[in-house]
């Protein structure tokens, strides 16, 4: 198998192309419980027969890619023998691959509406368990190939036209020829992934599903609440500082109560990682995972080093939203609260919706229709309901079917922002669907992120255009230096934490949940500078959050949101010559190297100055939100 089949299901496990910052839900302040689905308008909610009519279907489908298992067998040993044996080979694997992607968007999907509903994460877990099988059934195609001699495999290629639309997917075999192992182990390795996703898998049902976490005083009454991540993040927004204490100290309760199982989980996770990069032959965990897709360490090594010897910001904006926010000390659950409380407003989903249209059409008319057919189809699952997976993610491309978006509506601006982030994901998805063939449909997460924070860039900038007061000006400013603080500074940070786990880690190092916690508060106090109080409760924030099963994940949220604010100063500059490089670049999928593909639309990862930018644009932002605070 190339990996099509492991990559998709690695994707749809991931199902997290989010903010990073917002977390939102339906009444968040008020009491009782979450509404349940019947309760929420269709209109709201995923429409998932544009996947499959049924369950039935759904199962249909399943039992065909049962039966393929046997029919892998039928190209072995006959890969290298013409061109078109290559062909018929490679095609079959493509359309194993496109059915597994529908199945597993479908049963995802489902899985997410309502946690609690063991049908469905039943169905995922079987596909899960027959995509290894499949995996395993394939896995003697990239070893076969890299068999064929260089000259004869490009020979295969100019002698079958259809054999040209691979030589990419070819030439990044190749580069990855020393990686890739024999066909028994490249079995074995297919089969044991299933059980190196376990660490991930069970932090995912504990969070999404398990946890419990505590009743608390309500902001505005005597009435008591559930906590829940919704919940947790509008309380951070809240202007009553002891309610947004309760909440967050509340929170953390049941992430310090199982620490250990949680400390379990994270080192597992890391061994498996450790395990993979053993096996492929890598010096460690972060360059296997990075050469996945063609990524210099010295990108992460650079991120990491700027934004860590350039902190100066963060240290600047703690500082000032202490004073403005007259705090004898501040401490995390003060980092989110607005500093402009009487500009503050509420969003409808649908007021949402029209701001979105409205600042996205810098954009080109194509892209705001588009956007425009999935706001009218049902492609976004909307409020908070009991059972729904929290957070908020686009769920990638699928061949052959439009990609969804979840979100937790709680009627905030920054929900607004997410909304503007997830379709950002969905249209570059389904630009790449609609525009490659199926080798190429789909993209790198190192690129992901820059199509969302365009989107959050261009309704910033359309925001503050049309900002009508002096406060509302400075609530925009703020809610810039707050991108770049959760975005850029705080992914880094999650990146440099990473990095170091892994690193004590393979050392041989253990971790324990006290090592985590003050290996993690360090850096937090570092970042953020001399006027920030770490809690306890801060400390462990390596306990949940999801994207460290992920594996190097998070720095491509700072990276890609140094690269999107480049990309949208050229669109100020150029106009019509820039939108056309990003509607390309939005295009691409995998047709190229993601440095590359992020090169022709007029960036350069490789060059520290993009990176010194943001720090640099977030000094001239707080020079003038302290000059408007002074007039």
């Amino acid at each position: 198998m190339i990996n099509y089949v492991h990559k998709i299901v690695r994707t749809v496990l991931m199902l997290v192309l989010a903010t990073g910052m917002n977390w939102s839900n339906l009444n968040a302040q008020g009491g009782g419980e979450l509404p349940t689905r019947d309760q929420i308008e269709a209109k709201y909610k995923w429409n998932l027969t544009d996947i499959y009519e049924s369950d039935e279907a759904w199962e249909a489908d399943f039992k065909l890619m049962e039966s393929k298992v046997d029919e892998y067998g039928q190209f072995e040993g006959k890969i290298g023998n013409s061109a078109a044996d290559l062909l018929a080979c490679l095609k079959f694997d493509d359309e194993v691959g496109i059915t597994f992607g529908q199945m597993a968007l479908y049963s995802s999907l489902a899985k997410d509406r309502d946690l609690n509903n063991t049908k469905y994460k039943a169905m995922f877990d079987r596909l899960i368990a027959l995509s290894s099988k499949v995996s395993a059934a394939g896995s003697y195609i990239q070893p076969e190939i890299l068999k064929i001699p260089e000259d004869k495999l490009w020979g295969f290629v100019k002698e079958e036209a259809e054999l040209q639309v691979y030589t990419q997917m070819l030439k990044d075999m190749l580069r990855t020829k020393e990686h890739t192992l024999s066909k028994e182990l490249e079995e074995l390795m297919a089969l044991s992934g299933p059980v190196r996703g376990v660490p991930g898998d069970a932090f995912s049902m504990y969070k999404n599903a398990d946890i419990d976490y505590p009743m608390v005083k309500a902001e505005d009454s005597d009435e008591e609440i559930k906590i829940s991540d919704g919940r947790y993040y509008a309380a951070l927004y809240s202007n009553d500082r002891d309610f947004r204490e309760r909440v967050y100290r509340g929170y953390y309760e049941p992430y310090m109560k199982n620490k250990n199982l949680l400390a379990s989980l994270f080192n597992g996770n890391i061994k498996a990682g450790m395990f993979n990069a053993t096996a492929r032959k890598y010096d460690n965990t972060r360059q296997a995972a990075l050469d996945r897709n063609n990524i210099p360490l010295s990108v992460y090594d650079n991120l990491v080093k700027t934004a860590r010897d350039n902190a100066e910001p963060l240290h600047r904006w703690c500082g000032l939203k202490k004073k403005v926010l007259g705090l004898d000390d501040m401490h995390a659950y003060d980092t989110y609260v607005t500093l402009f409380p009487s500009v503050t407003k509420e969003y409808t989903y649908d007021e949402g919706v029209e701001l979105c249209l409205k600042a996205l059409a810098p954009l080109g008319e194509e892209y705001i229709n588009n956007l425009k057919m999935a706001f009218e189809n049902r492609w976004i699952d909307v409020y908070e309901t009991k059972g729904k997976r929290t957070g908020a993610y686009s769920s990638g491309t699928t061949y052959g079917k439009h990609p969804y978006v979840l979100l937790n509506w709680n009627g905030q601006l920054s929900d607004v922002f997410t909304l503007a982030h997830e379709m950002g994901h969905n249209m570059h998805s389904y630009l790449t669907a609609t525009n490659q063939p199926y080798p190429y449909a789909n993209y790198s997460i190192f690129v992901a992120e820059v199509a969302s924070t365009i989107n959050e860039a261009l309704l910033l900038d359309y925001l503050i255009q049309n900002a009508k007061s002096k406060e509302e000006k400075l609530a925009l400013i703020e809610k810039n230096l707050s991108q770049m603080t959760f975005t850029f500074y705080r992914q880094t940070r999650f990146a440099e934490f990473e990095q170091a786990a892994h690193e004590r880690t393979e050392k041989g190092e253990a971790l324990t949940p006290d090592i985590l916690s003050e290996m993690y508060g360090e850096m937090y106090k570092n970042y953020w500078g001399p006027d920030m109080v770490v809690d306890e409760e801060e400390n462990y924030t390596w306990a949940r959050i999801p994207h460290f099963y992920y594996n190097f994940y998070v720095y491509q949220y700072a990276t890609s949101f140094a690269a999107s604010q480049a990309l949208v100063a050229q669109v100020k500059e150029e106009g019509q010559p820039a939108i056309d490089r990003i509607i390309n670049f939005l295009s691409s999928g995998s047709s190229k190297y993601p440095i590359d593909v992020l090169k022709d639309a007029g960036v350069d990862m490789n060059s520290p100055e993009v990176v010194l930018a943001v720090v640099k644009k977030m000094n001239k932002l707080l020079d003038q939100m302290e000059e408007l605070l002074e007039d």
